[in-house]
C-alpha cells in the first residue's frame, strides 16, 4: 500500500466512524462560526442571586393559557413551527418537545420565541450537542463559566435540552437589562462581539424566519 493510499483509507475511515459517533452522541458536533462566547464578567451579589433563582426555579415547561383562544393559537404556532424545523428534527415527539420548551423558556425569560429560535439556528443550527472551539455548548451555546457562577459547575447539563434552553433565555435577558432594551447590543454581548455588526444582524435576519403571524 502507498503512502497515499493510507490517506485514503484514513480518510475514508474518519468519513464513516465521526459521523457515527455524532449520532450516538459521543462526539460533539462542531457549531457555525457564529459560536456564542460570553465573557465571565464579575457580577454584583443582587444580580447573581437573581439569575440563579430563576436558572433553579425548576417549573415543568408546560404551557398554560387563560382562555381557549389563546391555547388555539399556541396550537397553530407549534403546528407552523413544527413544519419548518422538520429537515432538522424529523421526529414529531422530539420536535414537538424542543418547540414547546423553546415557547416556554422564551415566555418565560419575557423574550419573543422567534428571536430565541433565530439564535438557536445561528448559534448551533438545531444541535442539541455543537461544541464551539471556545467552549460554548448546546443549543444555545452557553459557555461553561455559567454554571459555575448560577449553577453547581457540572458544564455536563448544557447538553440537557431544557437547561441549555432556560441558561440562553436567562442569560440573553440579562444582557438586554444590562443594554437597557438595547437588542443588537445584547446580542453582540452574548456573542462576545458587542458594537459589532455581523452577529446581531445575522441573528435578526434568522428571526424572521421564525415569526408567525397568528391568525
Amino acid at each position: 500500500m502507498t503512502p497515499a493510499d493510507g490517506v485514503t483509507t484514513a480518510v475514508s475511515r474518519r468519513r464513516v466512524v465521526l459521523p457515527l459517533l455524532a449520532g450516538l452522541g459521543l462526539l460533539s458536533v462542531r457549531a457555525p462560526v457564529w459560536a456564542g462566547r460570553q465573557v465571565e464578567e464579575p457580577l454584583v451579589d443582587s444580580v447573581r442571586t437573581a439569575l440563579s433563582s430563576a436558572i433553579h426555579n425548576a417549573a415543568p415547561p408546560i404551557p398554560e393559557f387563560a382562555d381557549t383562544e389563546s391555547r388555539l393559537a399556541y396550537l397553530r404556532w407549534l403546528g407552523a413551527m413544527s413544519e419548518k424545523l422538520k429537515k432538522k428534527k424529523p421526529e414529531w415527539e422530539t420536535r414537538k418537545e424542543f418547540l414547546q420548551t423553546v415557547w416556554y423558556e422564551s415566555k418565560r425569560a419575557g423574550l419573543d420565541v422567534a428571536l430565541v429560535l433565530g439564535l438557536i439556528q445561528v448559534e448551533s443550527n438545531f444541535r442539541k450537542y455543537a461544541v464551539s472551539f471556545v467552549g460554548a455548548r448546546g443549543y444555545m451555546q452557553v459557555m461553561p463559566f455559567w454554571t459555575r457562577v448560577l449553577g453547581d459547575g457540572d458544564a455536563g447539563k448544557l447538553f440537557h435540552m431544557q437547561t441549555n434552553l432556560r441558561f440562553g433565555c436567562v442569560i440573553l435577558r440579562h444582557y438586554l437589562e444590562r443594554e437597557n432594551g438595547d437588542l443588537f447590543l445584547a446580542l453582540g454581548r452574548y456573542n462576545g462581539s458587542r458594537g459589532k455588526a455581523p452577529y446581531p444582524n445575522a441573528v435578526l435576519g434568522a428571526r424572521r424566519l421564525w415569526e408567525f403571524a397568528a391568525r
